[in-house]
């Protein structure tokens, strides 16, 4: 049986990719540093993972599927893990972009040793929310190599980036029922995946959808799901929502939402030539999945690690650049930026007076106080510190679309 390593037992490792590699035909081992986590999966052996969606009596639809056969190695017995690598057919990463610096020596170790081996190529499924990340890991990886083996990085082994769609939110006591390994999520089961990248044959793996023009689709997921839906949780913080279906259902919230997601749709259609119409249709299925009560995904979860998420080129700013280079006023996603803000100053505890104000978003942004982003985001900012409700701030973009006459 093909050997498949996952570098991450989490809720993507765990609950998306694993179980992905296991229907595929692979023999699956995690690799994670939670020793309760590691241990569990090798005395079961099996996990569960429940799908929710919104419908049925009760209003919601539970469908529960196990996946079997997997083991697992704890991440810091380095030796077993360079092992691990050596002889996989298939590898993914889903442990977060801030422990890939942590995780890419043992992963050089690894290839080391395949390189001496002369072991089939390895691809490597970079499943981290960060566009670029397959460069990034292959840069931190590259750091640990010399000579002769960066030649065969380059020829052997395949960084490819991945978008992961699917919807995961933490997992809690009652979601668990006892099993510690349960994973909840919702049902969206697609890897799309550069397809480009690839070194050799791509694996037959139901579900791993290799796409060509994948510089829009993993902008697409960046600047429309990701940003569309981090605009709903701050929105949502800001009210008092706990549930991020709760702060979806509120038709003010959900317009803001909405265009903000149209207008990172208008840029991305102009720069890469893609039809528009494909790519609303695709806003409509995310909003609709924002909306899924069963899920019980929250504002918190979602809006985690504020200044990430308003870096120069994450889903705030990064979207709102797009907007400028195609001619689109980013008027409603400038209003998420603002809400991010508002929240990542309440979370420092400092007082959201302008200037904290400025200084923080140029500190996460590298945005100058006197540029044009700047001033949008800070227009925004000002009307949420003055309490003003999403309403008053919805009609304020629509002013801004309809003054340069894009709405």
């Amino acid at each position: 049986m093909m050997k498949a390593v996952v570098y991450g037992a989490g809720n993507i490792g765990r609950g998306f990719i694993g179980p992905l590699f296991v229907k595929g035909g692979y023999k699956v081992t995690f690799i994670d540093v939670d020793k309760k986590i590691v241990e569990a999966i090798n005395e079961k052996k099996t996990y569960p993972i429940r799908l929710l969606s919104n419908g049925g009596p009760k209003g919601i639809l539970t469908e529960e599927i196990w996946v079997s056969g997997v083991s697992a190695v704890n991440g810091m017995d380095k030796q077993e893990v360079i092992d691990l690598i050596t002889e996989a057919d298939l590898m993914a990463t889903a442990v977060g972009v801030r422990v890939l610096p942590m995780v890419a020596p043992v992963i050089a170790g690894g290839l080391k040793k395949r390189f001496k081996l002369g072991t089939a190529p390895l691809n490597i499924i970079v499943c981290e929310n960060l566009i670029g990340a397959d460069k990034y890991l292959a840069g931190l990886v590259g750091e640990n190599l010399e000579g002769p083996e960066l030649k065969q990085l380059k020829e052997r082994v395949g960084f490819v980036e991945a978008s992961i769609g699917r919807m995961v939110p933490i997992q809690t006591p009652g979601m668990q029922e006892g099993n510690s390994l349960r994973i909840c999520s919702e049902k969206y089961s697609f890897l799309p995946v550069n397809k480009d990248a690839f070194i050799g044959a791509i694996p037959e793996v139901e579900g791993l959808i290799p796409i060509q023009n994948f510089g829009f689709f993993i902008q697409r997921k960046l600047f429309i799901h990701n940003m569309g839906h981090a605009l709903c949780a701050y929105m949502g913080q800001l009210l008092g929502d706990i549930y991020i279906s709760d702060t979806a259902a509120r038709s003010d919230v959900l317009f803001i939402t909405q265009n903000a997601m149209f207008e990172s749709a208008r840029a991305l259609g102009k720069k890469f030539n893609v039809p528009l119409t494909e790519i609303i249709d695709h806003v409509g299925d995310l909003l609709n999945r924002f909306n899924n009560r069963a899920l019980k995904d929250t504002c918190a979860r979602v809006g985690a690690d504020i200044e990430r998420k308003l870096g120069p080129s994450d889903r705030f700013i990064g979207a709102i650049s797009n907007c400028r280079e195609q001619g689109v006023t980013p008027a409603f996603i400038s209003i998420g930026a603002a809400a991010a803000l508002y929240c990542l100053l309440k979370e420092r505890g400092l007082s959201e007076n302008e200037e904290n104000a400025v200084a923080a978003l140029k500190e996460a942004s590298g945005l100058e106080k006197d540029s044009s982003e700047t001033r949008l985001i800070l227009d925004m900012y000002l009307k949420i510190a003055e309490g003003k409700n999403p309403g008053e701030l919805l009609q304020t973009a629509l002013y801004l679309g309809n003054k340069e006459g894009i709405i």
